[in-house]
Parts: structure tokens; C-alpha cells; sequence
């Protein structure tokens, strides 16, 4: 299991023992390492030339965290919880020197040393939650006690970390390293081992520091009605994970509980999290980041090299991409189509980055220099050096065409193209270019600095070194990249459409929006589908059907409620009026909606009935799921787990649900394929079931393996 032979060796610095753990590539606490640790230290109490410990790593960081292979395996001897323990016990001091990040199980060996030292530049953090977790090995029962229970709660539920300095400043760490971290580790574990013989040899009481033990600190006091309030906030805003309010309530027992009574409480706790479905989801979730930038075709491609990007538009969408693109440190060029377009287009660039400077999220100073790297203006002749542009003009594949025709002899013959379509074909967009192989499709989502998610989409005839630059580039923006084929939509506004399909299916049938928005919040959701359509403006989804309108399949079904609202003035939120009416801020159901959705129904022959949440929830995840298998059959995706990726980081699915193809495994996919056969029987054409799914779901096989 561990790829190194021997993480853990030992080294001499007078007469202090350094434990180096060498375990690349994040120093995991695995069973190599956990032993080779506890055989080390072991050896180091029963040397008499040893007078202090100080627990090191080689590579870029200090122990990220438990190796989350082993999850839901037998625990090797020694656990990690054991480790700690026997850490704290040591009869000779025994100190952490942390550089880089010091996370889960890495933080709570730390937390039981006697003493923390770090490197300027590093963090420290607890962040099981994002796992469906809690920490295991005395985290939610040490930290208290070094820092107080709010700032304790804080940590374990919401998984932030702590910088080095703030760490100091609450007591978290005992000193930040002035010059190179080893020596003044040692050091302070020499001082620390001179302080301890001065106390057992019943030194002077105000020069006597005997060992610390964090175990043994008490709970600074706290305003325990101010803390079951926030737990009370943090498993509210926690919309049905279970983890981050079981985590603050672990911390919450650290007060009540003498540490050996805290540590059963904590561990019962996190048995329970690792056997949830919740806690499967999210590490299915943790797999799935890892392996969809994994594309078997670019393995040895280097990436061009990208420094200056050009952004061609600067609405919505071409503003939050041209604010990415300098926060990640590219020099940014913008060009929109007239002065005073690109006068506005300034304005709402410098506003995004004002804006996350009056939040605290970088300085006034960080803010000035991203808008002096960006150069806005109306002359698309400015792209000439850029070694990327990205279009991110109006979703016309004509206007598309002809930006990538001129810009083809602007730029570089090795700069990239890109389009940002939601919808359109790149490949007809690329076929305009001069060199359609350096064309490639990066699809952001909105509002484009804080989407996490990226769809790169490859044409026919994308260049692989095209293809890595996409992703390099992702990459340096922070992005989650997800290779998508070129179809209508890609993966996630495709499968988006059998989603609003079906969701519109349900408002003839029988359900109203505010029902359907209710059965999909209460599963996790932050905002039911209908809730989204008014957000996002329903002019947008309506002027597509429009677009399609001479293509459609006549024999599908075909719900016209979006249409009429629509040619009522009704877009949503933006007119005050959509599925639902907005008042002073506020949303409310509308009866007007009701009647239309009543005598639509009528008129199309429906027999309306009552539909609970559960079917609700079913049929959302089949129809998702039946496109989802469509889709990978198709090859328009590389693997199930990336559509979940797809709908966690772009439409808001809780990621403790693992995303739809994880959830249909859960289900079923004899249960999924029994309800897609029904939606062909009730709504015909366009629902057959897509025979990846019936192939899977006759031979018992999962998306998950």
C-alpha cells in the first residue's frame, strides 16, 4: 500500500532524536508511517542520550492527513488515535516542526506533541467535514483546549484553515520559525527539555515549566448559549450534512468531558460518519477530483506556454473570466466591440475586484495591481501578443465565427482560441478559424471568478498540446477542469435540459413549482430548479426553444407553460415576475401561475394528480441519470464520476449526495431504469432508455465500478 519503503527515519541533533516521516506524495499517515513513527519514538524513550523529540517532514509538507485508502479498511496497529496518545504520554518533550499544511490527522499528531513550531508559510486544519467526517484521533477534543471551543467549532465544521500567524496569535502553535525550521525546532525542544529537568528536580516554581499536555489543559470558558446558537446556524446552513453540527457538538463535549470520555465520544461519533452514505458520497466526491484531470491522451503533451490572455467581451461573463484570469496572475488584455461598451465593461471588472476587497478577501493593494495588469478596451487588434484568447461574446454562432475568422490574423499562428459557448458547436465555430486545431472549448460557468467549474470542451480536431494547454490554464485559474465532447449542451446543460424537462413534465401532471422547488431543497439543494429558472432568467431558456423551435422532434412531449409566462413579460427575477412573483426582495407563490399551469394541463388532456416529493426526487434522478448514461455511451464523457463533478461544482447538487450517477447507484439502476420505462410509456419520444443504462442495469453492474 505505501510506495515508500521507509517513510519514517531517524536522525540525531545532539542529543535531541529528529522523527523524519518521508512519504510522498503528502506525507499521509498511513500504517507505514503511523508505525514507523511509534517504533521511533518508542526507541527514543528508552535512549538516555535522547533528551527531546521533534517530529519533522521531508517533501513540501508537514502530515496532510490520514491515508483515505485505508478508509472503511481494518485499522492496522498502531491506529492513529493510539499514536496520539502515545505521543502525549511521551516522557520527553516532543515537538512538531510544521511547514506547508498540517491537516487532519496531520494536525491532531501536532496537537498532541508538547510543543508546535511553524514555518511562516504554513496552515493548520481539521478538515474531515469535507469527507463527511469529523476528526478521529482527539481533534475535536485537543483544539478546544489549546484555543477555545468557538474558535474550536469553527475549525472542525466548516474544515477552514488556520495560517501560521493566526495560529500563534489563538494559541494554537507555540512559535513561528525566524530562521530555518529544523534548527529552531530543536532548539525549542531543547528548552523544553530543560525546562522539564528543572521541574522534576524541583526547580525554582516560577523558572520550572513542566511537560505540557494538551489532553490535561482545561477548556477556557466560553458562552455556551452563544455556541448552541451558531451550532444551531451551522446545521442549518448544513442543509442535511450530517458531519459539520456532529463535528461542533463533539467540540461542544470537550467541555464536559475529562479527555479520555471525549475521546470515546469523538471516535463513536466518527464510526458512525464513516459508515454513512454521506461520508461514501464525499469520498467518491474526493476520488473523482482527482482522476478527471486525468486524460489518458495527454500523458507526456506539454502545455503551450500561456502568459498574456485576451478575453473578448466583457459582459457577465467575460468580466468574471477577465477577473480569474488576473487573479491567477496573467497579464489580461479585453476588447469588447465600442467604447463605451468597453467603458462599462471596465467599470464591472473593477467592481468585481473592489468587491472582493471590501469583503476582506484581498487587499485595496492586491485589487490595484489585478486592474492595472488588465488593459479593457474596443480594438480586438490589442489580442496580437496574447498566447490565449477566450470569447465570451453573445452566444451567436455567426458572431462566434466571425470573431475566430479575424482573430486568426491578429494572433500568433501558435496562440490558442477559445470558445466559451454554453450551447453551440465548437467545431463550426473552430471551422472558422485559420488553424481550426488550435481551437478549443472552455465553457465557464457563471458568475465566472466563483464557479469552480470549467467544461473543456475538444473539437474534432483539437492539437493535444491545444487540449493540456486547456487544462494548464485551468489549473493556474484554480478551476476543476472536466473534459466534455462536443454535443448540444456538453454534459451539464444536456443533461440541465432533461432536468427542466421533466421538472415542467411534473407541472402538467400534477405538482406546482413551489412544491417541486421544496422536495428538491429538502434533499440538498440551495435552490429548487424553478427558484434557479426565475435566478437565471427564463428569456435565456426561451430564446433557445425559439432558436430549436424548426428542429424539435414533434413527437415529443412539449409543455408551453415556460412559453406563455415568457410572452407575458414574466423572466423571472429580473422583471419581477417568473414561476413565482418578487415583492420587496422577497418570493412568493403566485395563483396566477397556478391557473395558467391548471388550463394548460386541460388543454394538452392531462389528468392532474397529487405528486409526493419522493416521486418528485425519482423521477428528477432518472431523467438525469438516462442522459448521463446517454452521454457516456456516446464517449462525451470519460467517466460517470466527471457528470457528477459536473452537477456538484455547476448547478449546486449537495456534494454529500455524491452527484446523480452516484445517487443512482445507491437507488439502483434497476430501480432508475424501471422509471425511465415509464417516462417513455407516460411522455414517449425522447425518453427511451439509453442503452448503457439498460445494459448496466440487467448485468447488476454500477457507474461506480
Amino acid at each position: 500500500m505505501d510506495s515508500s519503503p521507509h517513510p519514517v527515519t531517524v536522525r540525531k541533533r545532539g542529543a535531541v532524536c529528529l522523527i523524519v516521516i518521508d512519504h510522498p506524495p503528502v506525507n499521509a499517515a498511513s500504517h507505514a508511517v503511523r508505525s514507523g513513527v511509534m517504533q521511533a519514538l518508542l526507541a527514543a524513550e528508552t535512549d538516555d542520550t535522547v533528551s527531546a523529540i521533534v517530529i519533522r517532514c521531508e517533501g513540501r509538507t508537514f502530515v496532510a492527513g490520514a491515508d483515505i485508502r485505508e478508509f472503511g479498511q481494518p485499522p492496522g496497529d498502531p491506529t492513529l488515535p493510539a499514536l496520539c496518545l502515545r505521543i502525549e504520554a511521551a516522557s520527553k518533550p516532543v515537538v512538531a516542526a510544521i511547514h506547508g499544511t498540517a491537516l487532519g490527522g496531520g494536525c491532531e499528531i501536532a496537537l498532541a506533541c508538547h510543543g508546535r513550531i511553524a514555518d511562516a508559510s504554513a496552515r493548520l486544519g481539521l478538515p474531515e467535514v469535507k469527507l463527511g467526517l469529523i476528526p478521529g484521533a482527539g481533534g475535536t477534543q485537543r483544539l478546544p483546549r489549546l484555543i477555545g471551543v468557538p474558535a474550536a467549532v469553527g475549525m472542525v465544521a466548516t474544515g477552514r484553515m488556520m495560517a501560521a500567524a493566526e495560529a500563534l496569535d489563538r494559541g494554537l502553535i507555540d512559535a513561528v520559525a525566524t530562521g530555518d525550521l529544523t534548527s529552531d525546532a530543536v532548539s525549542f525542544a531543547e528548552k523544553l527539555a530543560g525546562d522539564t529537568a528543572r521541574a522534576s528536580e524541583g526547580a525554582d516554581a516560577a523558572m520550572a515549566l513542566p511537560l505540557r499536555r494538551t489532553g490535561d489543559l482545561p477548556v477556557p470558558p466560553f458562552d455556551a448559549a452563544a455556541i448552541a446558537t451558531e451550532i444551531d446556524v451551522i446545521e442549518r446552513k448544513a442543509r442535511g450534512q450530517l458531519s459539520p453540527g456532529v463535528g461542533a457538538r463533539c467540540v461542544l463535549a470537550a467541555a464536559t468531558m475529562d479527555l479520555a470520555a471525549g475521546l470515546a465520544h469523538e471516535r463513536g461519533a466518527f464510526a458512525n460518519l464513516l459508515a454513512s452514505e454521506q461520508s461514501a458520497a464525499l469520498r467518491h466526491v474526493f476520488f473523482a477530483e482527482r482522476a478527471a484531470s486525468r486524460v489518458v491522451a495527454l500523458e507526456g503533451v506539454a502545455a503551450r506556454p500561456v502568459n498574456c490572455v485576451g478575453v473578448a467581451g466583457a459582459g457577465t461573463m467575460g468580466a468574471g473570466i477577465a477577473v480569474a484570469l488576473a487573479e491567477a496572475g496573467y497579464q489580461v488584455i479585453v476588447a469588447e466591440r465600442t467604447q463605451d461598451a468597453a467603458e462599462a465593461g471596465r467599470s464591472r471588472i473593477e467592481g468585481l475586484h473592489q468587491r472582493a476587497a471590501e469583503s476582506g478577501r484581498i487587499s485595496q493593494q492586491a485589487a490595484a495591481a489585478r486592474m492595472a495588469a488588465t488593459i479593457v478596451g474596443h480594438d480586438i487588434a490589442a489580442f496580437a501578443p496574447c498566447d490565449l484568447v477566450i470569447e465570451a461574446v453573445f452566444d451567436d454562432l455567426a458572431v462566434k465565427q466571425d470573431l475566430f475568422a479575424a482573430l486568426s490574423g491578429i494572433v500568433r499562428p501558435d496562440a490558442v482560441l477559445a470558445t466559451n459557448t454554453s450551447y453551440l458547436d465548437p467545431n463550426q465555430i473552430g471551422a472558422a478559424a485559420s488553424q481550426p486545431e488550435r481551437v478549443v472549448g472552455l465553457h465557464f460557468f457563471s458568475p465566472a471568478h466563483v464557479m469552480r467549474l470549467v467544461e473543456i470542451v475538444a473539437t474534432g480536431q483539437t492539437a493535444p498540446d491545444v487540449l493540456a494547454t486547456a487544462f494548464a490554464v485551468a489549473r493556474r485559474l484554480n478551476k476543476l477542469a472536466v473534459l466534455a465532447g462536443c454535443c448540444d449542451g456538453f454534459i451539464g446543460n444536456r443533461i440541465f435540459s432533461s432536468y427542466r424537462k421533466q421538472c415542467e413534465y411534473m407541472l402538467e401532471d400534477g405538482a406546482l413549482p413551489h412544491e417541486i422547488d421544496a422536495a428538491m431543497e429538502a434533499f440538498g439543494l440551495p435552490m429548487g430548479p424553478f427558484a434557479v429558472f426565475d435566478l437565471a432568467g427564463l428569456d435565456i431558456a426561451w430564446a433557445r426553444r425559439k432558436r430549436l423551435a424548426a428542429t424539435r422532434n414533434l413527437a415529443e412531449r412539449y409543455v408551453r407553460i415556460a412559453d406563455q409566462l415568457c410572452e407575458l413579460g414574466r423572466f423571472g427575477q429580473k422583471s419581477g415576475a417568473g414561476w413565482y412573483v418578487y415583492e420587496n426582495g422577497k418570493r412568493r407563490v403566485d395563483a396566477g401561475v397556478t391557473t395558467i399551469i391548471e388550463a394548460e394541463a386541460q388543454r394538452s388532456g392531462v389528468q392532474r394528480r397529487s405528486i409526493g416529493a419522493d416521486e418528485i426526487r425519482t423521477r428528477i434522478i432518472a431523467a438525469m441519470v438516462n442522459e448521463g448514461a446517454r452521454i457516456l455511451g456516446e464517449g462525451m464523457a470519460q467517466r460517470a464520476s466527471d457528470i457528477d463533478l459536473v452537477f456538484i461544482n455547476g448547478y449546486g447538487w449537495p456534494a454529500w449526495r455524491g452527484g446523480p450517477m452516484f445517487q443512482a447507484d445507491r437507488m439502483g439502476l434497476g430501480t432508475i431504469l424501471e422509471e425511465v420505462e415509464r417516462m417513455q410509456a407516460r411522455d414517449g419520444a425522447g425518453w427511451e432508455p439509453a442503452p448503457l443504462l439498460v445494459e448496466m442495469a440487467r448485468s447488476g453492474r454500477l457507474f461506480g465500478g
